[in-house]
């Protein structure tokens, strides 16, 4: 009997979630059906039979429960870089066109990780894009994750999920064909095996027109990918250079951790489109990146953090490349510190910035990388004041691709990791620091920039369930019990656990009883935001019910009705 993991477990429930809301949502299209209705065309009846609005609302329910589950990864330096490659093509895509504007402003594109050692990358409704640790520890260069990350852009953009309930339909119709003619031949004849063959004759019409409609998909998507790849600055030669490391991988190690190559089949014809997309392009193979080797280092280490493999990562490499030198470093210092072996993690760090310094052609923002692991090793040790040190040494100008943030998404800009790790390092400060020090005033007013930074942030990022947290965390430090409280609820409600947001909303509303100035204000707004969560979770209870053939007259339940004691204050 194979045991599941964690992070498997939780994916297959919730693709047991997204199938069941794909078979609630279209309802119509599964009554013409059964009347005998001419089924659409391929891509015919997308909006029809799965609306934009139906789509980005399968898309939300899932990742509500997903962003709950411990596989669900928000690392903020990971995290910022597969944005950093995720955003320029969303761009393109936008200014191409091949991004209709319906569904630009309806769907969420949004990029995350997943905790899992695995190579895959999938593509889900309403524009969400999940990452798995393994693909980007796979992959030696940005271009070849890129490739990938176009290619699922492409599914999307082209509404490829929608697109398929047609022909799942078109194929159920021809099962069921089979089915009624294998009864009928039964009924006529004493010959089973006739019967059998018709029945097993209808599965594989069935079987067969999904595999044809998902091949076409696959080279769509390559074919419309390989542009927007193109037309945003990487090399084309990526694609194609991941196709044939996939292949390589597969070959010297097929132990099913390539679930990428079981919904995305690696083609003989899908790999010679690419090579000849390649050829015909001249592109030319990059150079390899210090920043991609320290990013797939860092995949490694976090997608397998056992005492054992830690141990493994000493800093050493026998590749004369330096990236490959840096990020055999970089592995190791995280692995120390991981640990507990500080010194080593320091040494490590301080070895490869001097390698970065020396060489030919500067990377500054590989140094940056640097400089941020720094300042969470110095963080992991208790040491706040060589955090913010670490931190002050990165310069303000962005060295990865500029991006604007996408305020519906946990979405980074290039700055987020930094803003996450300064707020951290100064409420570690502050709690750490006695408030006779000589320094107290300085780091007491620096906390209370940090706290303004984050609340500026969350103006364009409501769903960042980080920076909520620590601007909870901050907040509270200073004093500001109202604004924390609210804050922690935020937390909570971003990452789908609208219970927990109510609690906490109900808590801050009975302190804020009698709260004047400030307080006041921020009381008014623990009152509409309690209103509005508490409006969402009977929506959602709403919806679920009407999934399970439930009545849509029962009512809210007990939790949401108002409390008396717990109204507004007047």
């Amino acid at each position: 009997m194979t045991t599941l993991s964690p992070t498997t477990a939780l994916w297959r429930r919730l693709l047991a979630l997204l199938l069941s809301s794909l078979m609630v949502l279209p309802a119509s299209a599964q009554t013409a059906a059964a009347s005998g209705v001419r089924l659409p065309a391929l891509g015919e009846g997308a909006s029809a039979d799965f609306s934009v609005s139906a789509e980005r609302r399968v898309g939300d329910q899932v990742m509500r429960e997903g962003r709950r589950d411990p596989a669900y990864l928000d690392d903020p330096v990971l995290l910022e870089y597969l944005n950093s490659l995720w955003q320029p093509l969303v761009k393109t895509a936008r200014a191409k066109g091949d991004i209709e504007p319906e569904i630009d402003q309806a769907f969420a594109w949004e990029a995350f990780l997943v905790r899992d050692r695995s190579v895959n990358a999938f593509a889900m409704p309403g524009g969400f894009i999940g990452v798995h640790l393994g693909l980007i520890a796979l992959t030696t260069s940005a271009d070849q994750l890129a490739s990938v990350l176009a290619h699922e852009l492409s599914h999307v953009t082209q509404r490829h999920i929608a697109r398929s309930i047609a022909p799942q339909q078109r194929a159920s119709l021809l099962a069921l064909a089979g089915l009624l003619l294998a009864v009928a031949m039964a009924g006529r004849s004493s010959n089973a095996d006739g019967a059998n063959a018709a029945l097993m004759g209808g599965q594989a019409a069935a079987l067969q027109s999904q595999l044809n409609f998902s091949r076409d998909m696959e080279r769509e998507a390559d074919r419309i990918g390989f542009g927007v790849l193109a037309a945003a600055g990487y090399s084309p030669a990526g694609m194609a250079a991941m196709f044939e490391r996939l292949d390589q991988a597969t070959r010297l190690n097929d132990n099913n951790g390539f679930p990428y190559l079981r919904s995305h089949p690696l083609t003989l014809d899908r790999v010679a489109e690419a090579r000849n997309r390649m050829l015909l392009s001249n592109a030319q193979t990059p150079a390899p990146n210090a920043l991609h080797a320290l990013m797939q280092m860092r995949a490694r280490v976090m997608m397998d953090d056992s005492a054992q493999s830690l141990q493994r990562l000493n800093g050493s490499t026998s590749s004369p490349l330096l990236a490959d030198r840096v990020a055999a470093l970089y592995g190791g210092a995280m692995a120390a510190s991981l640990l507990r072996e500080h010194g080593r993690a320091q040494a490590h760090i301080l070895e490869a910035l001097l390698l970065l310094k020396a060489a030919a052609t500067a990377e500054p923002a590989a140094e940056r990388a640097l400089r941020l692991l720094q300042a969470q090793t110095a963080l992991a040790r208790f040491d706040a004041g060589a955090a913010l040190q670490a931190l002050d040494s990165i310069t303000t100008s962005s060295p990865t691709t500029p991006t604007a943030p996408i305020a519906s998404t946990t979405s980074s800009t290039p700055q987020r990791a930094v803003l996450l790790t300064r707020a951290q390092a100064l409420l570690m400060q502050h709690q750490q620091h006695n408030q006779r020090a000589p320094d107290a005033a300085a780091t007491l007013a620096a906390l209370k920039d940090s706290t303004e930074a984050l609340q500026t942030w969350l103006a364009d990022a409501p769903t960042d369930p980080l920076a909520w947290e620590l601007l909870s965390g901050t907040s509270l430090a200073l004093g500001m019990k109202l604004r924390g409280m609210r804050a922690g609820a935020e937390a909570r409600a971003a990452v789908g656990d609208l219970t927990g947001a109510i609690d906490r909303l109900r808590s801050a509303q009975l302190s804020s009883r009698g709260a004047v100035g400030q307080d006041f204000i921020e009381g008014s707004v623990i009152d509409t935001r309690l209103r509005q969560i508490t409006a969402q979770r009977r929506q959602l209870a709403l919806e679920a019910r009407e999934q399970r053939g439930g009545g849509a007259n029962e009512g809210p339940g007990r939790e949401d009705r108002p409390s008396p004691q717990l109204a507004s204050p007047k």
